[in-house]
C-alpha cells in the first residue's frame, strides 16, 4: 500500500541570499549586457566592510568614547591612527579590482554529473601585484588566485553539472579582501554564458556498426591471448567482462580491455534503433557511452535521432557536434519560453 506523502512546502531563501539577489539585479540593470574585453572601472565596484571590518569598527568606537570619557590624549591619538589604517586599507582594497582587464571567458563542456569549468583569461596593466582575488559564481567555488604586476593569469573554477543541457550562467564575480581583510570589494559581470552538459555516458549495450549489432567476430575476442591483440585501453565502465585482459589483472596489473585489429575502424550508425524500450535521458546516455568509445576508437560514427542528424566523422569536431547534439535534444533553446 502506497502512502500519500506531504506536500512539499516551499523554503523561503535566507535574508543574506534574497538582499544578495535584489542587489545583483539591480546592478545588472545599471550595467546592462557587458562583452570582453572589460576593464574593472571604480564606478562598478562595491565595497563593504566584513565581520572582522565591524568588528573592529566597534573596537575603535569604544576607544573614542572611552579616550572622551577620560580625557585621554593618548587614546585618542592611538584611535585616529587606527583610523586611518582602516581608510588605507579600504583604498587599497578597491584599488585592487580597479583597472583589472577580464579578456577572455571561456565555459568548458562536461558530463552529467561532473564538475564544469568557467576559465577566465585576466591581465594585470598596474605596476603592482593583485593579491587575494577570488572568481566565483551562483553555485560555484570561488578559485582563489592573484596576478603580478603587468602579467596574466589563466583562472578556472568548477560548478556543479547536475543536469543535461544548456544552463545560463547569470553571472560572474570578482572580489578581493585585500590587504588587511577588513574590507571586502567585488563586482559582478554579466555576459552571454552558455554551458553545455552532455548526457552522462552510461549503458552496457554493444556498439552499433551500421544500425546492427556487432559481427560475430566481436563477441568471439575473449577466446585470444593478449599477443594477438593491437593494443589495450584502461577499463571503462560498459566494457564487457570477456574483453578484459585477466592474465594482465591476476598479475597485479590494473583492469585494461583489449582492441583487435579492425576494432578501430568500421562506420558506427548511432540511433534510437533497439533502445525504444529506454527513458529517453537513458538512451541519450547510451549514446553518449557509444559516441565516447567510437572516440577511443578512432572510428568513424553518424547520428541520426528525430529532427536531428549528424553525418560520419571521426574528427574532435565532429564528435563535439555530436555529443552538443545530444545534450540538447528535446529541449528548448535557452531564454525560449516553454511551449503549452
Amino acid at each position: 500500500m502506497r502512502h500519500a506523502q506531504p506536500p512539499v512546502q516551499r523554503v523561503r531563501p535566507p535574508l543574506r541570499l534574497w538582499l544578495t539577489e535584489r542587489v545583483a539585479t539591480w546592478a545588472r540593470r545599471r550595467q546592462g549586457e557587458e562583452v570582453t574585453p572589460l576593464v574593472l572601472q571604480a564606478r562598478r565596484l562595491y565595497i563593504l566592510p566584513t565581520r572582522a571590518g565591524l568588528g573592529f569598527a566597534l573596537l575603535l568606537l569604544v576607544m573614542l568614547i572611552a579616550g572622551l570619557n577620560y580625557s585621554n590624549s593618548l587614546a585618542l591619538l592611538l584611535t585616529f591612527m587606527l583610523t586611518g589604517f582602516v581608510l588605507v586599507g579600504m583604498y587599497e582594497c578597491q584599488r585592487t579590482l580597479q583597472g583589472l582587464a577580464l579578456t577572455q571567458v571561456r565555459v568548458l563542456d562536461c558530463c552529467a554529473g561532473d564538475l564544469g569549468w568557467i576559465e577566465l583569461h585576466l591581465s594585470n596593466p598596474g605596476p603592482v601585484v593583485r593579491r587575494a582575488l577570488s572568481a566565483g559564481a551562483p553555485g560555484a567555488a570561488p578559485a582563489l588566485f592573484e596576478i603580478a604586476a603587468g602579467g596574466t593569469a589563466i583562472v578556472r573554477m568548477n560548478y556543479p553539472a547536475l543536469r543535461r543541457g544548456r544552463v545560463q550562467i547569470d553571472r560572474l564575480e570578482l572580489a578581493t579582501t585585500t590587504p588587511f581583510g577588513l574590507f571586502r570589494a567585488w563586482t559582478w559581470v554579466y555576459l552571454p554564458l552558455i554551458a553545455t552538459v552532455y548526457p552522462r555516458p552510461a549503458g552496457r549495450r554493444p556498439l552499433p556498426i551500421n544500425g546492427s549489432r556487432p559481427p560475430p567476430r566481436a563477441s568471439a575476442l575473449p577466446g585470444a591471448d593478449e599477443e594477438q591483440w593491437s593494443s589495450l585501453r584502461p577499463y571503462q565502465p560498459g566494457d564487457s567482462p570477456r574483453r578484459i585482459a585477466w592474465k594482465i589483472y591476476a598479475r597485479g596489473g590494473p583492469p585494461m580491455v583489449g582492441l583487435y585489429e579492425g576494432t578501430g575502424g568500421g562506420e558506427h550508425w548511432l540511433s534510437f534503433v533497439g533502445l525504444e524500450a529506454l527513458d529517453l535521458e537513458v538512451r541519450l546516455s547510451q549514446l553518449c557511452a557509444w559516441a565516447l568509445e567510437c572516440a577511443r576508437r578512432g572510428a568513424a560514427c553518424s547520428l541520426r535521432l528525430p529532427g536531428c542528424e549528424l553525418p560520419l566523422g571521426r574528427s574532435s569536431g565532429h564528435r563535439t557536434a555530436l555529443l552538443r547534439a545530444l545534450a540538447g535534444y528535446g529541449e528548448a533553446p535557452v531564454g525560449a519560453e516553454p511551449s503549452a
